[in-house]
């Protein structure tokens, strides 16, 4: 993987703030990625993540691999989105939000001054918590992404090979023109998914993607996503425990701690494979959270 930063200092514990400088530097992913699974993509080091003077969460670090599938679960307030909003840069569009510390992409500060915010979040796609399609036909939201990006290839191809990646094309393919708005929940989450990796990302970031979807869809889900770590990182923010042990390779378990003065400011507990967080986590938090004793 060649990325370029110019020299770029990737010093742990530098400070960041929401605007980004004059000078970009554009990151370089080839088509073909040298990268092997299990390789470390990204390196949190000491992150944070301040609103004004809320301190959200504090002294993050851990690896995210290659192609696999890394699940966030904790209590609700313990910074699990905030944090993942920190791969694609979301929250440089809140104006008093500050991240500091360093994610390492390559060995590349993301929050670097000369790297570019829209560059980053080409790399990654999202996937929200509520399916969101753009009122469009069901092939504009697939082909809106790349035309954007300057994609000079055939886009019917593409909208046919984002739809079979995704699981959804035998389903749409006789009402490409039909608005996505006419598919089911499920469908639309399915579509999103497509429109998420039409621009062919490294990373997939999943906000509770099945939070909204009945059983049914969310097996199919969950089934597409054991798929698509073939060829993407997924990282993904669950609620759901048992989501989280029958997809995920390793898990973060995050909590909250309160201060004194109400103030509650997520950290991570405690990294691992998921079979050990499930099975044998080391810490006592952990193991109170997944059996039910608290959150």
């Amino acid at each position: 993987m060649n990325v370029t930063a110019d020299d770029e200092s990737t010093s742990v514990g530098a400070s960041h703030s929401a605007t980004a400088s004059a000078r970009r530097v554009t990151i370089d992913v080839p088509t073909e990625r040298p990268d092997t699974a299990g390789d470390i993509l990204f390196a949190l080091r000491h992150l944070a993540v301040d609103y004004g003077t809320f301190r959200a969460v504090d002294d993050i670090t851990l690896d995210i691999r290659r192609n696999e599938i890394t699940a966030f679960i904790g209590p609700s307030g313990c910074g699990k989105t905030t944090v993942l909003r920190c791969f694609n840069r979301m929250n440089d569009l809140i104006d008093i939000a500050r991240v500091s510390g360093s994610i390492l992409y390559h060995g590349v500060d993301l929050y670097g001054p000369r790297i570019d915010p829209v560059e980053v979040r080409r790399r990654m796609g999202m996937v929200f918590q509520k399916p969101n399609p753009f009122p469009k036909s069901i092939h504009e939201n697939i082909a809106f992404g790349p035309r954007i990006a300057g994609f000079k290839g055939n886009m019917d191809d593409l909208v046919e090979q984002s739809l079979r990646r995704a699981a959804l094309w035998d389903e749409v393919k006789d009402k490409l023109r039909d608005s996505a708005y006419t598919l089911s929940g499920g469908q639309q989450q399915r579509l999103c998914i497509a429109r998420a990796i039409a621009t062919n990302p490294d990373v997939v970031l999943m906000d509770e993607p099945c939070s909204a979807l009945d059983p049914i869809a969310t097996v199919r889900i969950e089934e597409l996503m054991t798929e698509l770590k073939k060829d993407y990182t997924i990282i993904i923010v669950t609620h759901n425990m048992q989501q989280a042990a029958r997809v995920s390779d390793r898990t973060a378990f995050f909590t909250v701690d309160v201060k004194d003065a109400g103030t509650r400011t997520g950290r991570l507990v405690e990294f691992d494979s998921t079979g050990k967080i499930f099975t044998k986590p080391s810490e006592r938090a952990t193991e109170d959270y997944i059996t039910g004793r608290f959150g």
